[in-house]
């Protein structure tokens, strides 16, 4: 690699294939402002009909987001085999379920949390913003010959 090579090889992705490369996956970063500092969970999700949902329970990210719904989402995934990376980051907002109806409907998401305990809330991430890439990882030998000429 020339030592003025840019990026050109990351991919930006369109927001229907940041939706199927979600539906790959099923842990990602939830970013919230708690008392003016940022606060990042692991939740565990799946893709309804363009929007984010993952459950959760009474506690820190329930009350924030009941606070202050403006969220970001983030998660990415590697190709082990071809070495080909990818990162979906969604801003938006976060919407409590609330009616019986829509309770209802979550069931059919068979949206299992990974911790014990309730988890009885369902939360759906309305996206404002959806943006992704895909690059190839670059081989560690590349950094190593930028650090010894840098």
């Amino acid at each position: 690699m020339e030592e003025n090579q840019t990026h050109t090889d990351i991919e930006a992705l369109e927001s229907n294939q940041c939706l199927e490369l979600l539906r790959a996956v099923s842990l990602g970063h939830l970013a919230v402002s708690h008392d003016d500092m940022p606060q990042i969970f692991p939740v565990n999700f799946t893709v309804d009909h363009g929007t984010v949902v993952f459950r959760t329970g009474e506690g820190t990210k329930l009350k924030t987001l009941r606070a202050q719904p403006q969220i970001a989402f983030q998660a990415d995934g590697v190709n082990q085999e071809t070495g080909v990376a990818w990162s979906v980051m969604i801003q938006g907002k976060a919407e409590l379920f609330g009616g019986i109806e829509e309770t209802l409907d979550s069931f059919n998401l068979m949206l299992f949390p990974w911790e014990s305990g309730p988890k009885d809330q369902f939360v759906r991430i309305v996206p404002t913003s959806m943006t992704g890439r895909r690059f190839k990882v670059a081989d560690p030998l590349t950094w190593w010959k930028h650090m010894r000429h840098g």
